[in-house]
């Protein structure tokens, strides 16, 4: 076997797990070099929450983000997770807004796109990977890993073939909950490996305590790349930390050539970081240790925070030990699903309903009313008939492919925000996330429309003169200045010479 690849989750996921998802921009800019010549077989770096969160919390574009990364990342492969036909929102899209977005990711600059379904449903990744393949970009099929009485090796493998069959490029195992035992990983890795031709990659979090351990067995099983963290993002609800698995590996059959002085030189960049994440606040040191409770309870451990965060809201955090015991039950009354974004958010909330109101089912949420319907796609096994006719009634549930119901979207979104719209891809920010990308784009409006400040007048009107006198040289006409406004330092490269184009 070659050396095995490492995929570097600091840009992306490991953020995302430890400090839900603020890293800003401003503080990759300064690393992007480095990490470009470690020689990691991609760096990932958008998709996930990120796209929510620069939105929402970061008043940073992140599309804009994904140019400036690409720009400074010339050799090293970028990685994005993509939610199926969920792309980076909460609900099912439009086959249209997922093609577009999906063009547009690769447009501008994104190599691999690992596309996920909450319920594994092959219905709802289809449209992705094939508008990923059309696009050029590299479409990585994902099983999600769990546990429960179906899901066994066979149906772990029946899944993967369905994604060779529908034309993935590679298969990423994803534990997101860090379930996968060692042994576990050997046995599934190898079943995979001799049922399909496609390299492996494996990606888990240090939750429970065993991801390096899984990660060794799963490679001496024949899998072909790893997610890793730099370790100073690395361990606790992230990833395994990179550095230990490169010397681990080395000199072995498994060696993934990655020097270890230049992966230093990485963690002494993100060493301090991360400490001024831990004096804000902002990384709760909690979240570092190892937390038993996802093996016993099969729960991810951002669910279990959520659930303790849910409980303290409805002043019944003494129910916290209720709620784990009820959360197995809910999961099979809804058939099993992987407990993945938006599934785990909806079992774990119904969970705490069904005790908080002493009544199981007494209040159903929008959301457990969809995934019992058919919303969110087949669930991995059937949903009981009492539950569903508790929950829906005499509603009857959604058999087709939940896409097929949603008419194209494109063109009514972009009528919608016409005023807003500086580049085509807020067309997608806002088929997302309407409210919080009209709340941005509003924003950004004013920023760009901010009159200049009274400060060094003379000085500015002095420049501006002198270019005016420049350019009327040049031409037979006499040119007037109308008005001055500042332009964003974040406007796009084009959007600007496009304006000072107009002006002339």
């Amino acid at each position: 076997m070659s050396g095995v690849k490492i995929t570097e989750t600091v840009l992306r996921d490991a953020h995302q797990s430890l400090i839900a998802t603020r890293m800003k921009i401003d503080e990759m800019l300064p690393i992007l070099d480095k990490l470009d010549n470690i020689g990691y077989h991609s760096l990932e770096a958008w998709g996930g929450a990120t796209f929510d969160a620069c939105l929402r919390f970061l008043d940073e574009d992140p599309w804009e983000r994904l140019r400036i990364i690409r720009s400074k990342v010339k050799k090293t492969k970028l990685q994005m997770l993509l939610r199926g036909q969920n792309l980076l929102g909460y609900k099912n899209y439009a086959d249209d807004v997922v093609e577009y977005f999906v063009q547009k990711a690769v447009a501008n600059g994104m190599d691999i796109i690992r596309i996920f379904d909450a319920l594994n449903d092959p219905r709802n990744i289809e449209t992705a990977i094939k508008a990923c393949k059309k696009e050029g970009g590299h479409a990585q099929g994902t099983v999600c890993y769990t546990i429960s009485p179906v899901h066994s090796l066979q149906h772990f493998v029946d899944d993967a073939r369905q994604l060779v069959d529908m034309g993935a490029d590679s298969i990423c195992i994803k534990d997101m909950a860090g379930l996968l035992k060692p042994f576990a990983a050997y046995e599934l890795v190898k079943a995979i490996k001799e049922n399909v031709k496609i390299p492996i990659q494996l990606h888990t979090h240090y939750t429970s305590g065993v991801a390096s351990m899984t990660y060794i067995k799963a490679i001496e099983a024949g899998c072909d790349a790893i997610d890793c963290a730099i370790s100073p993002m690395a361990m606790g609800t992230s990833q395994p930390p990179t550095e230990p698995m490169v010397a681990t590996l080395k000199d072995t059959p498994y060696d993934t050539g990655l020097d270890l002085n230049l992966l230093s030189e990485i963690s002494d960049y993100f060493r301090p970081i991360k400490e001024s994440y831990v004096s804000s606040g902002l990384l709760d040191i909690k979240v570092m240790g190892v937390d038993v409770n996802a093996l016993i309870y099969q729960v991810p451990g951002g669910m279990l925070s959520n659930l303790v965060s849910q409980l303290k809201q409805s002043n019944a955090a003494d129910k916290y030990e209720e709620v784990l015991k009820e959360i197995p039950k809910v999961r099979a009354d809804f058939g099993y699903p992987p407990l993945v974004t938006p599934t785990s958010q909806i079992v774990g909330t119904q969970a705490v309903l069904n005790v908080v109101t002493g009544e199981r089912y007494k209040m159903v949420p929008k959301e457990s009313k969809g995934l019992v319907k058919g919303e969110y796609g087949k669930t991995p096994a059937p949903i009981p008939d009492e539950i569903r006719k508790k929950i829906l009634g005499d509603e009857k549930p959604v058999t087709c492919r939940p896409a097929d119901l949603i008419a194209p979207e494109l063109e009514n979104i972009r009528s919608q925000i016409s005023e807003y719209m500086e580049q085509d891809e807020d067309v997608l920010s806002y088929a997302l996330l309407p409210q919080v990308a009209e709340a941005f784009f509003k924003k950004r409006k004013a920023k760009r429309e901010k009159p200049v400040e009274n400060k060094n007048d003379e000085e500015i009107a002095a420049v501006i003169s002198a270019a005016v006198a420049a350019m009327e040289t040049d031409s037979d006409s006499r040119l007037v200045v109308k008005s001055i406004r500042r332009i964003s330092q974040t406007s796009p490269v084009w959007s600007t010479a496009g304006r000072l184009q107009r002006q002339r």
